[in-house]
C-alpha cells in the first residue's frame, strides 16, 4: 500500500516539516561524497548500541560524539529509496501534526520522537555493533500523533494490482493501525535482527509519538503567534482533491463540488481530482479558469454515468470558494 495523500488540509504551510525534508536530503547528498568512507561516516554519526553498552568501544568516543549520535542518526539514510520512502511519508503526515502543534513545538516533538525511537532500538539490541540510520523512527512518532489527531481521516492509497494502479481511500485508523501491527509483528519475530531494519525503533517511535502528543498539547504554543500564522497561511487548496459525486437514478449526469480559495478564484488553478463513485475510481486534471465565481460550474464531458445506449453523461463540479 503506497499512501498518496490524506484528506485533511492543513491551514498553514508546513515550514518546519519542509525544512526537515530539506535537511535530510542535504545530509544524504553530503554522505555521497564520502565514497568508500561512507561506512565509517555512518558508524560515527549513526546510532550504534554497542557504543553505549560496551566500555571498550565507548572509550573511543567523546561525550559530545555520543550525544550527537542520538540526534544525527535520524538524518542519515542507507540509499535513495530509503530516503524517498521516509520523506514521502513525512510529507503526507507531518503537515497536519505541525499545523496542530505549531512550528516550534513540532520541531521539538519530532526530535524527541526520533531520540526516543533510537532508545527503544538500543534497549532491545543492547550489544549490537551495527549502526542504525534513518528518520523512520521519528516519522513513526509523527504517524502516531496523526492517528490521535485525525483517526477518521481518509488516506488516498495506491494499491498496485499487477500493472493496474488502483486508488482507494482507507481510514487513517485502519491504515496506521495496520502499519503499526506489521512493525510489531516484525519486531517480535525471531529473525527481526537479521532483517537489517530497526523494527523496535518504529514501534517505539509510534507509541512515544502518541504519548508525547498528549504532553505537547498541554504545553504553551511557543512561537505560534498570529504573525507567524499570517505568514504561513495557505493561499491555495491542495493540488489533489478527492471528490465523491452524487447521481440520480435516471440521470447520467454526476454532481460534485471542488473547493478553491479566493486567491485561486482570481488567478485560476490546476487541480488533480480523484473521482470516487462506487467502484468507479479515476484520477485526472481539472483546469479552474481565472475569474470564476462562487457557485460556478465546471463541466467534464463524458465523466458521468453511462446511459443504456453506452454513452456517458457529464460530471458537473460546482465551485465553492472559501478561505483555507
Amino acid at each position: 500500500m503506497i499512501p498518496i495523500r490524506d484528506t485533511i488540509s492543513s491551514k498553514n504551510y508546513p515550514v518546519v516539516n519542509n525544512v526537515l525534508i530539506g535537511v535530510n536530503l542535504f545530509v544524504y547528498l553530503a554522505g555521497l561524497f564520502h565514497g568508500s568512507g561512507l561506512s565509517r561516516f555512518d558508524y560515527i554519526y549513526g546510532l550504534v548500541p554497542a557504543r553505549y553498552s560496551i566500555p571498550q568501544i565507548a572509550s573511543y568516543f567523546s561525550f559530545g560524539q555520543q550525544a550527537l549520535s542520538l540526534v544525527s542518526f535520524m538524518f542519515l539514510h542507507g540509499g535513495f529509496w530509503h530516503l524517498l520512502g521516509n520523506m514521502w511519508t513525512l510529507y503526507i503526515f507531518g503537515n497536519n501534526v505541525e499545523d496542530r502543534l505549531g512550528p516550534l513545538r513540532y520541531l521539538l516533538f519530532y526530535l524527541i520522537c526520533g531520540m526516543a525511537s533510537g532508545m527503544a532500538h538500543l534497549i532491545f539490541n543492547l550489544h549490537s555493533n551495527i549502526p542504525v540510520i534513518g528518520a523512520s523512527g521519528a516519522i513513526a512518532g509523527v504517524m502516531g500523533a496523526y492517528l490521535l489527531l485525525h483517526p477518521y481521516s481518509k488516506i488516498l492509497t495506491l494499491i498496485p494490482i499487477i500493472f493496474i494502479p488502483w486508488f482507494v481511500e482507507i481510514p487513517a485508523f485502519f491504515f496506521l493501525g495496520f502499519w503499526f501491527l506489521m512493525q510489531f509483528l516484525q519486531a517480535t519475530g525471531g529473525d527481526s535482527a537479521a532483517s537489517g531494519i530497526a523494527w523496535w525503533a518504529h514501534v517505539g517511535g509510534f507509541l512515544f509519538g502518541m504519548l508525547f502528543l498528549k504532553v505537547f498539547l498541554c504545553l504553551p504554543g511557543a512561537g505560534d503567534t498570529h504573525g507567524i500564522s499570517r505568514i504561513t497561511a495557505r493561499k491555495k487548496t491542495n493540488k489533489l482533491q478527492v471528490i465523491r459525486p452524487v447521481g440520480f437514478e435516471n440521470d447520467p449526469t454526476l454532481y460534485g463540488t471542488i473547493i478553491i480559495t479566493p486567491y485561486e478564484a482570481i488567478s485560476g488553478a490546476y487541480k488533480m481530482v480523484n473521482i470516487s463513485w462506487g467502484f468507479y475510481k479515476k484520477l485526472f486534471r481539472v483546469v479552474v479558469p481565472s475569474g470564476i465565481k462562487d457557485g460556478g460550474v465546471l463541466r467534464l464531458k463524458g465523466e458521468g454515468k453511462k446511459n443504456t445506449d453506452g454513452k456517458a453523461g457529464d460530471l458537473l463540479l460546482k465551485v465553492t470558494i472559501q478561505e483555507y
